[in-house]
C-alpha cells in the first residue's frame, strides 16, 4: 500500500496551511523589518558620505581661492573633479551670492540635474572668514547600494519561504501519515481483521497514541481468545455431567434401569457436579466485581486464616492430610474479612483436592516491611514449570490434573479477591516438591495488640 499523501488528508491540508501561514507571516514581517532597517541605514550612510564629499569640495574651493587671492581668476577645476567623481554637480557662490562656478555656458545641463537632485551646501572659509558657499547636488538615482540590498533581502525571503514550505510539508507528513495509518488499521480491526496493527514509529505524543492503540488491539485479541476459551471450557465442564444425567434419566424413563438407591445416587452426584460448576462460575463473577461489594474494616489476617483453617480441618483430615499453622504474630490489614476467609478457604480446598494422603498443609504468616504475608504451603505433587504461569487463569487445569474433580476456577477467584484488596498472590512450585501460594496485602495503619496463638 502506497504512502498516503499529505494533501489528501484533511488534517494534513490544515496543518500544511497553518504552517505555511505562520511561515509566510514571519517571513513578511522579517522582510519588512529588514527592508526598513536597511533603507534607513543606507540613507544615513549615504547622507554622511555626501556631507563628507561636500566638505572636501568646500576645502578644495577655499584652497583655490587662497591661491588666486580672490574669486577673479580662481581655478576650480580640482574642486569640480572631486564633485564629478561622486556623480554630483558643483555650484560655487561668492559672499554676495553671485555664481562663480560654473561659468557662463556651463550651467544648462547641471542646472537641470540640480533641480531634481539632493543638494548639500558648505561654507568656503579662508583665514576664518567666509568668502563664499559651495552647493553640491547629488542625483536622486544614485541609490545603487539600496537596490542591491533590497534584492538580497528579497532573495533571502524567497529562500526562507521555500525552506518553510519544505519543512512544513515534512512536519505535516510526519504527523498525518502515522495517524492515517492508525485510522486505517482501526477500520480494518473493526471490520474483523484482528491482526491489523499500525506498525509505525511516530514521534512524541502521536507515537504514544499509536502504540497505545496497538497495545489495546493486542489486549482485545487476548481477551477475545480468553472469552472463547472460557466458553469452550464451560461447555466442556457442563457437557459430561449433563450427558450422564440425561442418559441416566432416559434409562429410568424407558424402564431400562430400576430407580434403586445406587442409580439415584449416581444421578445425584452428577447433579452435584453441575451445581459445583455453576456455583464456581457465580463465585468467579462475584469475585471479579468484589471491589464493588467489599466491606473493609481493620481486621487481623492471621485470625481470619485460623478461622478458615478450623472450618476446613475436618475436610482436610478426611482427605488424609496433616494440618499445621505457624501464625505467631498479628497481621493487621484493612480488608473485608469475609472475602479474605473465602480466599483462604479456596486455597485449602484446592490443597485438599490435589494433595495425596499423608501430605502436609501448613499456613504461615509474617510481616514483610509494609506488607502482611500469608503463605499456604503443601507437600503435594507440585505444579509443572510450564503450567505454573497459568495456575490463576480461569477454568485452566494442567494436563496431569484433568482427571481430578474440579472446575479450575478456585485460584482465579483467589486472585480476583486479593487484587480487589490491592494485594498480590503468587504461586511457587516444582514437580514433586510441593506448592506454596503466597498472599501479600498492605498492612493497616494500626496494628492489633496481640496475635493469635500458633495452632498445631
Amino acid at each position: 500500500m502506497g504512502e498516503p499523501s499529505v494533501l489528501r488528508s484533511p488534517l494534513g491540508r490544515r496543518l500544511l496551511a497553518a504552517f505555511l501561514l505562520v511561515a509566510l507571516s514571519s517571513v513578511l514581517v522579517l522582510t519588512a523589518a529588514a527592508l526598513v532597517a536597511t533603507d534607513r541605514g543606507l540613507t544615513g550612510a549615504l547622507r554622511t558620505d555626501q556631507q563628507r564629499i561636500t566638505d572636501r569640495v568646500a576645502t578644495a574651493v577655499a584652497t583655490a581661492y587662497a591661491g588666486a587671492g580672490g574669486w577673479p581668476g580662481v581655478a576650480l577645476g580640482h574642486a569640480s573633479d572631486v564633485a564629478d567623481a561622486a556623480g554630483a554637480h558643483l555650484v560655487v557662490l561668492d559672499a554676495t551670492g553671485a555664481m562663480v562656478w560654473p561659468g557662463r555656458g556651463m550651467g544648462g545641463r547641471g542646472t537641470q540635474a540640480a533641480m531634481s537632485a539632493h543638494t548639500l551646501q558648505a561654507p568656503v572659509e579662508v583665514s576664518g572668514a567666509r568668502v563664499g558657499t559651495v552647493r553640491v547636488s547629488f542625483p536622486a538615482g544614485s541609490a545603487t547600494a539600496r537596490q542591491i540590498a533590497w534584492s538580497w533581502v528579497a532573495g533571502a525571503a524567497a529562500v526562507a519561504l521555500l525552506t518553510a514550505l519544505l519543512v512544513s510539508g515534512f512536519v505535516a507528513r510526519r504527523l498525518t501519515v502515522p495517524l492515517a495509518r492508525a485510522a486505517a488499521a482501526a477500520r480494518r480491526f473493526t471490520s474483523g481483521e484482528r491482526g491489523a496493527r499500525s506498525g509505525v514509529d511516530a514521534p512524541g505524543e502521536v507515537g504514544e497514541v499509536i502504540r497505545a492503540f496497538d497495545a489495546m488491539a493486542d489486549e482485545v485479541v487476548r481477551t477475545d481468545v480468553v472469552r472463547r476459551r472460557l466458553a469452550a471450557d464451560v461447555a466442556h465442564e457442563l457437557r459430561t455431567p449433563l450427558a450422564a444425567l440425561q442418559a441416566g434419566l432416559e434409562e429410568l424413563r424407558d424402564g431400562l434401569r430400576t430407580p434403586d438407591p445406587e442409580r439415584l445416587g449416581v444421578l445425584h452426584d452428577q447433579a452435584l457436579r453441575l451445581g459445583r460448576v455453576v456455583a464456581d462460575l457465580a463465585d468467579l463473577s462475584a469475585a471479579e466485581s468484589a471491589a464493588l461489594s467489599l466491606h473493609p474494616i481493620d481486621t487481623d489476617l492471621a485470625r481470619v486464616a485460623c478461622g478458615a483453617l478450623d472450618a476446613a480441618r475436618p475436610h482436610l483430615e478426611a482427605a488424609g492430610l496433616q494440618v499445621g499453622a505457624d501464625l505467631p504474630v498479628a497481621l493487621p490489614v484493612h480488608a473485608d474479612p469475609d472475602r479474605l476467609h473465602q480466599a483462604v478457604a479456596n486455597l485449602l480446598t484446592n490443597a485438599a483436592r490435589y494433595c495425596r494422603p499423608g501430605d502436609r498443609v501448613t499456613i504461615s504468616g509474617r510481616v514483610d516491611g509494609a506488607e502482611a504475608v500469608l503463605a499456604v504451603a503443601d507437600t503435594g505433587p507440585g505444579i509443572a514449570a510450564e503450567d505454573l504461569p497459568r495456575v490463576f487463569d480461569r477454568l485452566w487445569r494442567g494436563e496431569r490434573t484433568r482427571d481430578v474433580a474440579g472446575s479450575g476456577i478456585g485460584l482465579a477467584i483467589v486472585r480476583e479477591l486479593i487484587s480487589a484488596h490491592l494485594g498480590t498472590v503468587t504461586a511457587a512450585s516444582g514437580t514433586g516438591s510441593g506448592t506454596v501460594i503466597t498472599i501479600r496485602l498492605p498492612l493497616a495503619s494500626t496494628r492489633q495488640p496481640s496475635g493469635p496463638a500458633a495452632r498445631p
